[in-house]
């Protein structure tokens, strides 16, 4: 499965990219906002951290300007994944600049008939967003399994991009269901890394160390340089 971080902290994504398993990027306007510079000055920096995709979303929402939205944030760079919502001017929208060769993450996706038919259309990414179903008591991990097993039927290349990732065990359930991608914030990415009970068996393990004679320890690592 693809890990894509969801922000648009510049310090956050270079954190997490140099640990080597970032894939991609999502962002929206209220992410954007909470950097207080402007939106442009961060798609820029971000493309340069991650070569990957980048999501960015459009703020309108009737079809014509969601196209010209489209087309503007596309042209910033070759890596511009353009986020569109999962509502009927979003289908319209998507219809048209699917044509021009402009990449989508359909998002906001509640049902897997709204997959579906953004499929058809040739969406890049379908985004559900499993937190959110799971606090109306909708399982979010059956509905990626849901779009998963329809794709899969039909050949097609749209893929499962999971989102509204709240802790870790929804980035589990997501792998289980089979989704191609999730989009995490950095608190969870530090959660799934994270575990108490590494922590206390490398202290175990230290302790031990350290009761060796000093001539062992030293001659282990003879050679090592900074």
């Amino acid at each position: 499965m693809k890990i894509f971080i969801d922000t648009a902290n510049v310090e956050e994504i270079t954190r997490y990219a140099n640990m080597g398993f970032i894939d991609g990027v999502t962002t929206n306007p209220a992410l954007m906002a909470t950097e207080q510079r402007t939106a442009i000055d961060v798609i820029k920096e971000i493309v340069g951290i991650v070569d990957g995709p980048i999501s960015v979303e459009v703020v309108s929402t009737d079809a014509a300007r969601m196209v010209a939205e489209a087309r503007h944030l596309a042209s910033l760079h070759e890596n511009i994944v353009v986020k569109l919502p999962a509502i009927p001017a979003g289908f319209e929208a998507l219809n048209v600049v699917i044509q021009q060769g402009i990449k989508v993450n359909f998002t906001m996706i509640y049902t897997a008939n709204q997959a579906l038919l953004a499929a058809k259309l040739g969406a890049t990414y379908v985004s559900p967003f499993v937190g959110r179903l799971d606090v109306t008591s909708t399982g979010g991990a059956e509905l990626i399994e849901e779009i998963v097993t329809i794709y899969d039927h039909y050949g097609f290349e749209t893929q499962v991009l999971a989102a509204s990732m709240r802790n870790s065990i929804y980035v589990k359930f997501a792998a289980l269901a089979g989704a191609h991608a999730a989009t995490i914030p950095p608190a969870v990415l530090k959660a799934m890394i994270e575990s108490e009970m590494s922590q206390i068996s490398l202290d175990g393990f230290l302790e031990q160390w350290e009761t060796l004679p000093e001539a062992s320890k030293a001659s282990l690592f003879d050679g090592v340089e900074e």
